[in-house]
């Protein structure tokens, strides 16, 4: 929401110790800096009878070394860590104590908007003070630039409370006096590309991105050498898109181009000839993963076709091997994937089907590569015998005696560094055969070996975004990365499903908006889960490499995660961390954030852990070691708190929660727990708030003002209550949310044009059903203009450029539309043991300061404040890996392979 985008940059990484940042030996004198270089920093202790002290910085990076740079020490709070600027000294007043005293101001909790230091800038060229959209640590300076310091009391929009001096009474001056009176250009700054060897998460995304790209007409695959429709990489992708998430629209788009295609796919050989196994196999899989009904798919009962065309004996209906084969199946995949889509379309597979796939499995427990009888030379091929495991583990069990015998071959054969070679005495690793194979170790649980395996999978990610096909590759490959997306998105055909209808959050707005409008949300979500950003996988850093987990952040991240989809590895990762009491580099855990326990504990941050909980899957009444439901129930304030308590702003409001936001999230969490009883003075005293207009203020004691993110946040509350009043305060708001709305679909926010609060008001704006599709939409367009390259979000329309990840989380998760009281993405349940390891606290962080908006805006959950090539061989047994769905050449002689195979699929 819009808080007061503090540039302290409130960042929820809650410690047990007030962390000090002393000036350095040598600070840089004013001198330094000139009128057009380095940028000056003024702060006032007038509070305390001083004087504005300044100093310089030649060479600024963000608003917080300039400080320290420029010779002041500050100290964060407790619960927000060295990010919040609690206290500020200097040399040059008092010896160097920091003010407010420890008997003025605690630090532990995040301190009243009437009393805390607050942040303001002023370009070169500009003699008037800007309330800062951004923190300290997100900041970063122009040279010419001016920042100061005033201790005491602001409005939310930042309208009041400005320095009593002029930036230009404080600037640096030209060597032959004066300043400039005109603002240099400003450039957008650039990002860098990703890592050569992503995470599996991020590698899973980046490579759905790039199979999107590499679609015509958004909805299949052109094989330009063949001059045709390459039907077989068009299921392909569909399946890769479906494991990775987050492309719902062109799954659904190609869903529908494969349903108008069977005939020329499947039955291109003609009418009088059975249709092709892999080609039927193919479709009926892809029915089963995203919804659809293989028995109805294009007007064909895919599974009928199937079992209807079994052969009898060799020879029968003129290409068949054995008795078992699937009418012109080409390999053992082949055969196998014809089981697999029957066993998960709900129809037995043929006993002696089953009975042929085990009949082509060798001594080693490896499978053929090729349709061989009893008897003859059987050569494993690790990648065939991968993706029979899957097909059999459906059909017969994963402990059947087959599944088993392969499993251990497949373990044995695996090479050091976690890949697989694609056939016996082949010269290297190939990326294709490790991803079926890591499939197959899924399925049988074998997560260690199956991570070594993406390791060696995401080392083959090319600068583009694709998959190479070896490591010596050095272009992407479609096939190769369809596959490794599947693979690094930890799924397997044998249980993977993902209807775009029903279970994922639409990502494109209504049918009223301009096509290409809606933002990328698999970009995004790559983005929110960069290395860089998300240490170890885990939190996110308070700032680059301060050890401090920004737990509120963190948990922001994991409700966009969940609302998108696409990272469900990711987000278990994090959900985990949170849910093991896990520890970043300081020794923080997430109770430490919210103070439960203790006298200080916050309800907003409590309700926000709850309803991470919820939103995942898991019980919020043991979740992080707590009954986080019941703590909730005790931080129920009975009455306002007096003297210098703080605590309760009135009976009904949560302890510490000082902000609309937090007091929602706590309701949000009780009502989804069905704590209704206990739920209902806070849902009294929420509506207490709400203005004659709609609006609901930003802070608790109400500040008069009127803000877009908290009445997003209120209604998505209230529309949980039952009853008239309710629904009427939930409609106002809305509509009230409504005219706020910019010409270019944004909304305000402290930070001007804002993203949060665009992405929070079509949160809101989605509750009001169809009569708020326009600006719903014209918000969505507004969201894809902020969106930058790197899938990140800027702050606001206005103002410096650049990915902001408390902006981005906000626009990935606002931009599905999904109010945090449906939100739902089902986690498998995982144990609630502490975590003993601490996370690396290495990599550049990048979570810099934004508009306070979204459940980003107030991330402590509590506080007022927010934050401010191959050789022929090779070849030629490679194109028998692209079978994983089957051959339709005609099997004469049953070695011969083809270089055309993969298109007969």
């Amino acid at each position: 929401m819009s808080l007061i985008v503090s540039a302290f940059l409130v960042l929820a990484t809650a410690g047990v110790t007030l962390v000090s940042s002393g000036s350095p030996a040598s600070a840089d004198p004013v001198g330094d800096c000139t009128a057009t270089s380095g940028a000056i920093v003024a702060v006032d202790f007038g509070h305390w009878g001083g004087s504005v002290v300044r100093g310089c910085d030649a060479h600024p990076t963000t608003g917080m070394n300039l400080l320290h740079n420029a010779g002041f020490s500050t100290t964060g709070t407790v619960h927000d860590g060295p990010g919040f600027i609690c206290r500020i000294g200097t040399d040059g007043f008092h010896g160097g104590d920091q003010y407010p005293t420890a008997a003025e101001e605690g630090c532990r909790t995040t301190p009243l908007p009437s009393a805390y230091w607050s942040y303001w800038i002023a370009p070169l060229g500009q003699d008037t003070w800007t309330y800062s959209p951004l923190g300290a640590l997100g900041d970063v300076p122009k040279d010419g630039e001016v920042e100061a310091w005033v201790f005491g009391a602001t409005d939310v929009g930042g309208t009041s409370g400005q320095p009593a001096f002029t930036p230009d009474s404080v600037r640096a001056k030209n060597p032959g006096g004066g300043t400039p009176t005109t603002t240099p250009p400003t450039t957008t700054p650039t990002t860098s590309p990703s890592g050569s060897n992503p995470p599996a998460a991020e590698g899973a995304a980046a490579g759905a991105q790039w199979l999107v790209k590499h679609l015509t007409d958004g909805d299949h695959v052109h094989n330009e050498a063949a001059g045709e429709i390459d039907y077989a990489r068009t299921v392909d992708t569909a399946i890769a898109l479906a494991a990775a998430g987050g492309q719902d629209p062109v799954l659904t788009r190609i869903v529908a181009f494969l349903s108008a295609h069977v005939t020329e796919y499947a039955y291109a050989d003609g009418p009088a000839v059975p249709p092709r196994p892999g080609a039927i196999a193919n479709l009926a899989l892809i029915a089963e993963i995203t919804g659809a009904d293989p028995k109805a798919f294009g007007g064909h009962n895919l599974l009928t076709a199937l079992t209807d065309n079994v052969c009898t004996a060799a020879g029968s209906l003129g290409n068949c091997s054995a008795a078992g084969d699937f009418y012109g199946a080409y390999s053992p995949s082949t055969d196998a994937l014809a089981v697999l889509a029957l066993a998960r379309g709900g129809v037995t597979p043929p006993a002696v089907s089953v009975a042929r796939v085990e009949q082509m499995q060798c001594t080693n427990g490896g499978f053929a590569g090729s349709m061989i009888l009893p008897g003859e030379r059987c050569d494993s091929e690790p990648g065939t015998t991968g993706s029979v495991i899957v097909a059999l583990a459906r059909a017969s069990g994963a402990d059947a005696p087959s599944v088993t015998k392969a499993g251990a071959y497949l373990l044995d054969a695996q090479q050091a560094d976690g890949s697989w070679i694609p056939y016996e005495g082949a010269p290297g690793a190939e990326t294709i055969s490790t991803a079926f194979d890591t499939q197959a170790l899924t399925v049988l649980g074998k997560k260690d070996r199956a991570t070594a395996a993406q390791n060696w999978i995401s080392g083959r990610h090319t600068a583009d975004g694709g998959f190479s096909t070896d490591a010596t590759a050095t272009e992407a490959d479609l096939f190769a990365t369809t596959q490794a997306v599947i693979a690094l998105s930890g799924a397997n055909l044998g249980t993977l499903h993902h209807d775009p209808a029903a279970t994922s959050p639409p990502t494109t707005p209504p049918t009223t908006a301009p096509p290409g409008t809606s933002p990328d949300l698999v970009k995004g979500v790559a983005y929110l889960v960069a290395p860089a950003q998300l240490i170890d996988g885990h939190y996110y850093e308070a700032f680059a490499g301060s050890g401090f987990a920004d737990f509120g952040l963190t948990i922001d991240s994991a409700y966009a995660l969940a609302a998108a989809g696409g990272n469900d590895a990711a987000l278990a990762k994090v959900v985990d961390f949170i849910d093991r009491q896990g520890k970043d580099g300081s020794g923080r855990t997430v109770n430490d954030w919210t103070g439960i326990g203790t006298a200080y504990a916050g309800g907003g941050s409590i309700g926000k852990e709850a309803l991470l909980a919820e939103a995942t899957g898991r019980d919020p009444r043991k979740f992080g070691g707590h009954d986080l439901i019941a703590a909730l129930d005790q931080a129920v304030c009975a009455k306002a708190s007096g003297g210098t308590d703080r605590s309760c702003a009135a009976a009904g409001n949560y302890t510490y929660a000082t902000s609309v936001f937090s007091q929602s999230l706590g309701i949000i969490a009780q009502l989804r727990a069905g704590d209704k009883e206990n739920a209902a003075t806070p849902i009294t005293y929420l509506e207490s708030l709400q203005s004659a207009k709609g609006a609901w203020p930003s802070l608790i004691p109400a500040t008069g003002d009127s803000d877009v993110d908290s009445t997003a946040m209120a209604v998505m509350a209230l529309s949980m209550v039952p009853g008239d009043a309710a629904a009427n305060a939930v409609a106002k708001g809305i509509a009230w949310i409504a005219t706020q709305q910019k010409a270019d679909g944004g909304f305000p926010g402290a930070a001007g044009d804002s993203t949060n609060s665009a992405a929070l008001a079509i949160q809101a704006l989605r509750l009001g059903k169809d009569s708020y599709n326009t600006p719903a939409a014209d918000a969505l367009a507004f969201l894809s203009q902020r969106q930058n390259e790197d899938g990140g979000f800027d702050v606001a329309a206005e103002g410096q450029k650049g990915s902001d990840l408390r902006a981005s989380t906000q626009a990935v998760g606002g931009a599905t539309g999904i109010s945090f009281g449906n939100l739902l993405r089902d986690l498998p349940a995982t144990s609630s043991t502490p975590s003993t390891s601490t996370p690396a606290t290495v990599g550049t962080g990048g979570n810099g300061g934004a508009d306070a908006g979204g459940s980003g805006d107030q991330p402590s959950g509590q506080g007022g404040l927010a934050s401010t090539g191959l050789d022929a061989q090779r070849l030629t047994l490679l194109t028998l890996m692209l079978l994983l769905t089957g051959g339709g050449a005609v099997v004469v002689a049953r070695r011969r392979r083809s270089s055309a195979e993969g298109s007969h699929r």
